[in-house]
C-alpha cells in the first residue's frame, strides 16, 4: 500500500531547498553582525577567532596548493572551531582597535590546539599577511558546504532515468526497497541482533539501516558489514558528517587491516590516522619526487616569463604542464586502485580527487547528525547506501529555529526509518550500562526492547551503593542566570554542589583506588556557561589536581559517542514557571544518561523540571530504583527519601 503521507519525490527535495535556504540566510546574516558588531575578545572566547597569531613557513604543499602556518600567541586553553575544510579571513587590529579585513579568504587544511596550516589563494596574500601587525584569523561564513549542497539537492531533483533517480523513488518515495536472496551467513563473535544486522545490509539491494541504541555496539556492526561488503564488491565508500566520526570509523577498518584511503584531513591526529591520508600516500608514492621538480620548474619558468615573455618559455611550461598532469593521474590510478575504502566526511565526498568515481555501496556512519542535502551529497556517487545510527540521539546541528521547526533536523535516515521499516535493524543487546541506568531510556526512547549483557548487568564501582542518585534543589536559592544567546543559562550554586558531590564520592570510593583503577568521571551540562565556570571550578581546585586527567566537564554534544564510569549532570534549570528551554529535547538528555558505566548522579531543581513529563517519569523512576536526595536550605546534609 502506497503511503499517502509522504510527499511526492520531488516536492521533498524543493521542501530540503527551502530550509536549507532559511538555514543559509540566517547563519550568513549572524556571520555579518558578528564579524561588524563582536568585539575581538568575545569572537576568541566563542572560538571563532585567533589574536594574536604568529605566521610561520610558507610552502607547497602535495596538492600543489600554497599554505602558511600560523601559531596563536596566547589564549591557547580555549577550545576552537577551526578544523580542516572550513574557510578563514585574516585581518589586522591598529592601535586604536580599528579592524581591517584582508580581501581573500583561505582555508584550513590542518589544525591542532595551537597551530593551523591554511591554504591561501596566490602569493599576494602571502606578502599581505607575512607584511602585516597585530595579525588575526578568524573562521569565514562556509559558502562551499552550502553550495555543495544546493548543487546536490539540485542533482538529485533533475536525475531521471538513472540510478540516482531510482534511489530517490526509494529512499523518499513510495517505491519498496527490493532485497537480494541468499543464505544467511553466520558470526559466532557477534550476537544474534548484530548478526541480523550485517546479514540485512548485505541482503539490501537499494537501502538498509543500522539502528544502534548507546553501547550497543553499532561500530563493530558496521565494520563487520564494510568488511563482509568487500568480499563482494571491490571498493566501497564509507562517510559521516564529521571528521570526528570518519576518523572513528576508519581507524576501526584500519585495525582490521583493509586498505583505507582518507580523503580531507583527520581531527584525530596520530601518526596511524597521518599514514592513510590522501596527502601523505601522495607525497609518498614513487613518482611525486619527479611531480614535484616539475611543479618547481613551471613555478620558476612562471617567473621568467613575465620578465621576458619568450614565446619558447610558454611553450616548455605547456609541455611541462602535461607531464605533471600525467603523474597526476598516475599517481591517483595507483591510489584509488590499492584503496579498498574511500573514507571522507559527506560534504568530501564532492572533493575534486573523487570526480567522475562510483560505489557500489555507500555507508553513512553517524547519519542521525547529517542534514538530509549533505546525504544526498554522497548518493549520487553510489548504488546503494548503508545508514547507520540512532535518531534518539542527537540531531543535525542547526542555528535557525525556523528551518528547525519547520523539518531540517529531521534526517534522511528518520524519514526512512519511519516509511520503510523493512530496511530497519535495532540492535538490543547493550555493553555499556548497569541495567539501572539502561532500563529508562530503553523504556522511553526504545520500546523496552533494550536489555543488558550479563556481564554489565550489574556492574557497580562499590558494594551496596546505589546506580542513580537526583539530588533535589527544590526550597534552595539555587536560581538559573541567562548569560546570552550563545552560552545560554549557568547556575552557580548548583555547580559549586555538583563538585561537591564528586569529591564526596571520590572519598567514599577511595582516593588511591580512583587514581590506581584509573576510574573516570564525566561531569555534563547542557549549557556551555555551565561547563565552563565547572571547568575553572575544577582548576582552581587542590584537591582535584591529581584527578584532572580522569575527569572530562562537557556539554552533551561533545560526549557523544564517549562513555565514563561516573556521570554527573547539571540541568541547570531552575525557575518559578517551569520554563526548560531546550531541556524539551529529549535526545539530549538520553544522550546525557546513556554515557554512564555504573553510576549516575542528576542534579536540578525537580520543582521546575518534572513539570515536563519526561522529566516527571525520570524522577519517579530514579525514586523506585534509586535514591532521591532533597538539598535543605542552608544544610550540609540532604534529606533522603526512597
Amino acid at each position: 500500500m502506497p503511503n499517502h503521507n509522504i510527499l511526492s519525490p520531488i516536492l521533498s527535495l524543493q521542501q530540503q531547498q527551502q530550509l536549507l535556504q532559511l538555514e543559509y540566510d540566517y547563519e550568513k546574516e549572524t556571520f555579518r553582525q558578528q564579524t561588524q558588531v563582536m568585539g575581538i575578545t568575545r569572537k576568541i572566547k566563542r572560538g571563532l577567532c585567533w589574536y594574536p597569531v604568529f605566521t610561520g613557513r610558507s610552502y607547497y604543499n602535495s596538492l600543489n596548493q600554497l599554505v602558511i602556518e600560523i601559531e596563536r600567541r596566547e589564549d591557547k586553553e580555549t577550545e576552537h572551531n577551526f578544523e580542516y575544510g572550513r574557510p578563514v579571513c585574516f585581518f589586522t587590529q591598529d592601535a586604536a582597535e580599528n579592524v581591517r579585513y584582508f580581501n581573500f579568504t583561505g582555508q584550513v587544511s590542518y589544525a591542532d590546539d595551537e597551530r593551523m596550516v591554511i591554504v591561501i589563494p596566490n602569493s599576494s596574500a602571502l606578502t599581505d599577511i607575512q607584511g602585516a601587525e597585530r595579525l588575526g584569523v578568524q573562521l569565514y561564513f562556509d559558502e562551499t558546504s552550502y553550495r555543495t549542497m544546493f548543487e546536490a539537492l539540485a542533482d538529485t531533483i533533475r536525475a531521471k532515468g538513472n540510478r540516482l533517480a531510482e534511489l530517490k523513488d526509494i529512499l523518499i518515495g513510495s517505491v519498496p526497497p527490493a532485497r537480494r536472496s541468499f543464505f544467511p551467513v553466520r558470526f559466532p563473535w557477534l550476537n544474534m541482533t548484530q548478526e541480523e544486522a550485517v546479514n540485512k545490509v548485505l541482503q539490501a539491494k537499494d537501502v538498509a539501516i543500522v539502528h544502534g541504541p548507546p553501547g550497543t555496539g553499532k561500530t563493530t556492526t558496521l565494520v563487520e558489514a564494510i568488511y563482509e561488503t568487500l568480499h563482494r564488491e571491490n571498493q566501497v565508500l564509507v562517510c559521516a558528517q564529521s571528521n570526528m566520526a570518519v576518523d572513528w570509523i576508519s581507524e576501526k577498518l584500519v585495525d582490521r587491516g583493509i586498505n583505507v584511503l582518507r580523503i580531507g584531513n583527520p581531527t584525530r591526529v596520530n601518526d596511524k590516522m597521518l599514514s592513510f591520508t590522501y596527502e601523505r600516500r601522495f607525497e609518498s608514492h614513487p613518482d611525486y619526487s619527479e611531480l614535484w621538480s616539475i611543479r618547481k620548474a613551471i613555478r620558476e619558468l612562471h617567473g621568467k616569463s613575465r620578465s621576458a615573455g619568450h614565446e619558447n618559455i610558454r611553450a616548455k611550461i605547456a609541455a611541462l604542464k602535461d607531464r605533471a598532469t600525467e603523474l597526476e593521474i598516475r599517481i591517483n590510478e595507483s591510489l584509488f586502485g590499492e584503496a579498498r575504502v574511500i573514507a571522507s566526511t559527506l560534504i568530501s565526498s564532492a572533493n575534486r580527487t573523487l570526480t567522475g568515481r562510483r560505489f557500489s555501496t555507500l555507508f553513512i556512519d553517524e547519519a542521525a547528525q547529517a542534514l538530509e542535502a549533505a546525504c544526498w551529497v554522497a548518493i549520487r556517487k553510489a548504488d546503494r547506501v548503508v545508514f547507520a545510527g540512532d535518531h534518539c540521539q542527537l540531531p543535525p546541528t542547526i542555528k535557525c529555529i525556523e528551518a528547525a521547526r519547520r523539518g531540517l533536523d529531521r534526517t534522511l535516515m528518520q524519514k526512512i526509518a519511519a516509511t520503510k521499516p523493512e530496511s530497519v535493524s535495532l540492535l538490543k543487546v547493550q555493553y555499556r550500562m548497569n541495567d539501572d541506568i539502561m532500563h529508562f531510556p530503553s523504556l522511553w526512547f526504545y520500546h523496552n526492547e533494550l536489555k543488558s549483557a550479563p556481564e554489565v548487568k550489574y556492574r557497580g564501582i562499590l558494594d551496596y551503593d546505589t546506580t542513580l542518585e537526583w539530588y533535589d534543589t527544590e526550597g534552595c536559592e539555587y536560581k538559573e542566570e541567562f548569560i546570552g544567546e550563545n552560552f545560554g543559562r549557568i547556575n552557580k550554586p548548583e555547580a559549586h554542589m555538583l563538585m561537591e558531590k564528586l569529591e564526596e564520592y571520590i572519598h567514599k570510593i577511595g582516593i588511591a583506588r580512583v587514581l590506581e583503577e584509573r576510574i573516570d568521571f564525566g561531569l555534563i551540562s547542557p549549557y556551555k556557561a555551565q561547563v565552563q565556570y565547572l571547568r575553572q571550578l575544577l582548576r582552581r581546585s587542590n584537591f582535584f589536581k591529581p584527578f584532572r586527567q580522569l575527569i572530562t566537564i562537557n556539554t552533551v554534544d561533545g560526549f557523544q559517542g564517549q562513555e565514563r564510569d561516573v556521570i554527573l549532570i547539571s540541568l541547570v534549570r531552575a525557575n518559578e514557571d517551569g520554563q526548560i528551554g531546550f531541556l524539551n529535547d529529549l535526545r539530549r538528555m538520553n544522550v546525557a544518561i546513556t554515557r554512564a558505566r555504573m553510576k549516575l548522579i542528576i542534579l536540578g531543581d525537580a520543582s521546575t523540571l518534572t513539570r515536563h513529563a519526561f522529566y516527571k517519569k525520570l524522577y519517579e523512576y530514579i525514586q523506585e530504583r534509586g535514591v532521591i536526595k532533597h538539598i535543605m536550605p542552608h544544610q550540609e546534609d540532604p534529606e533522603v527519601t526512597s
